[in-house]
């Protein structure tokens, strides 16, 4: 279930966007995006290197206002703090390139159920914007009961529809790449850390290290 506010709000407005539904038919098609995706959010590094001012490969939370501030996106400090808090997962006190991609879309999320925002492009990176309205579609796609979440059996059914012959031991494992917490469910949050991972977004360094680690 939702932890804080900000969570609860995230949930709401997933069950609002679940209610719409998507044209979204398979897996298979999520991942055949996965190239596009790739070079989107690749081309996302520019605007956190600009907002990353003492360029510590990391943002504080007063980068992150500032960040907000000339995006347009208009945040309380108490969200923008909670979010910060939600993204920074590491607990590093800094929001790193994959983080900052996933609290990204969560502001697209979230703003995308504001009223007045229908059909506007929601923080003038449109490009950037439909890629995150992939992962909105992805989620619902997988969300089956339209609860906010992502449950086991909803991955194994989602991976059965896509026709694949080994698709049990395939949904396990996309599964469980996705439960951070190990709690049984997946929210949009965990879901978007998995896919950064999956796409390969996330810090050369740390990749080398665990593999340093696992050999």
């Amino acid at each position: 279930m939702a932890e804080t506010k900000l969570e609860a709000k995230m949930v709401e407005a997933m069950q609002r966007r679940a209610s719409v539904g998507t044209a979204m038919k398979s897996f298979n098609s999520v991942i055949l995006k996965f190239p596009k995706i790739d070079e989107s959010l690749r081309n996302c590094k520019a605007v956190f290197e600009q907002f990353d001012e003492d360029s510590n490969g990391a943002i504080d939370n007063e980068e992150l206002k500032k960040c907000f501030n000339k995006l347009q996106i208009s945040f309380t400090e108490e969200e923008i703090s909670d979010l910060f808090k939600a993204c920074d997962f590491n607990q590093n006190m800094g929001i790193k390139f994959n983080e900052f991609i996933v609290l990204l879309c969560l502001v697209y999320l979230l703003k995308d159920n504001a009223p007045g925002h229908e059909g506007k492009s929601r923080m003038g990176m449109p490009n950037l914007e439909a890629t995150f309205e992939t992962f909105v579609d992805a989620f619902v796609f997988l969300d089956k009961n339209k609860d906010g979440f992502v449950s086991k059996n909803e991955m194994v059914q989602a991976i059965n529809e896509s026709g694949e012959r080994s698709s049990g031991r395939i949904a396990m494992k996309r599964f469980e790449e996705m439960d951070w917490d190990k709690n049984g469910s997946v929210s949009f949050k965990e879901f978007l850390f998995a896919f950064t991972n999956w796409v390969g977004i996330d810090d050369a360094e740390d990749d080398e290290d665990e593999e340093e680690g696992t050999v």
